[in-house]
């Protein structure tokens, strides 16, 4: 993806979660020359991976098939420094922008509509780790209910409403066209998105970034870059 392309989108973003009147931390709008300032007193947002995110998923085509997050907080599974076992998010899904077919190995969640528009949710229970069984009903939690729902059958998750997405239950989710943009809350358990997400249709998970343009804000795997700047690239220095 391009950068000047990240930039648009988080700043559709920012503008997003003001209309719906959700505030962003300090940390959301700090750009790079903010960055360079901060010591280690900040390090747990670049160990836990907090902040803005944004992926097309390898598509090239994050319009039709992508997802922007941003990490309010997160635990780490690796380092016992931090003793959070829980992550939040938010989420932006546009209209007919689908969130592909996944699991997660080890995190459980809840996917809270904010606000917006209705998110559309389809379910499946896993094969194994590559295929999801299309026949097979799928039980559900929504705000204290339990049910079931046909494997892969859309259903609609409307502003208020949550779900909870079990470890290793295939789902996707996509914004239900006509009814605009959707702010999702996250509430998990630790969120670790280079090693727990099983996306069997895709492998870029994290974008390689053509750098046409410097950074308005970072990302999340600019860290590793931000850490170092001898590997910075000519647009941001």
């Amino acid at each position: 993806m391009k950068r000047s392309e990240l930039n648009q989108i988080i700043d559709e973003a920012v503008d997003f979660c003001k209309e719906m009147k959700f505030l962003l931390p300090p940390f959301a709008f700090w750009t790079l020359e903010d960055w360079k300032t901060k010591g280690e007193e900040y390090k747990e947002i670049l160990d836990n991976q907090m902040g803005w995110d944004i992926t097309d998923f390898g598509s090239g085509d994050f319009q039709n098939v992508g997802l922007l997050i941003f990490v309010l907080r997160n635990g780490n599974f690796f380092n016992p420094k931090y003793a959070k076992p829980y992550c939040e998010k938010i989420l932006v899904q546009d209209e007919s922008q689908v969130l592909p077919t996944h699991f997660h190995w080890k995190k459980m969640e809840d996917i809270i509509n904010r606000g917006g528009g209705t998110l559309m949710v389809a379910l499946y229970n896993a094969i194994n780790d590559d295929e999801w069984d299309e026949l097979s009903p799928v039980q559900v939690s929504m705000d204290g209910r339990t049910f079931t729902v046909p494997a892969g059958e859309p259903f609609e998750v409307k502003p208020g409403e949550s779900i909870t997405l079990v470890p290793r239950q295939f789902h996707k989710f996509w914004a239900k066209p006509g009814n605009g943009k959707v702010l999702l809350g996250e509430v998990s358990t630790i969120a670790d998105e280079a090693a727990d997400n099983n996306f069997p249709e895709y492998s870029g998970r994290l974008p390689a970034i053509d750098e046409d343009v410097p950074p308005k804000y970072l990302i999340f795997n600019d860290y590793a870059i931000l850490k170092n700047s001898s590997t910075w690239p000519n647009t941001w220095k």
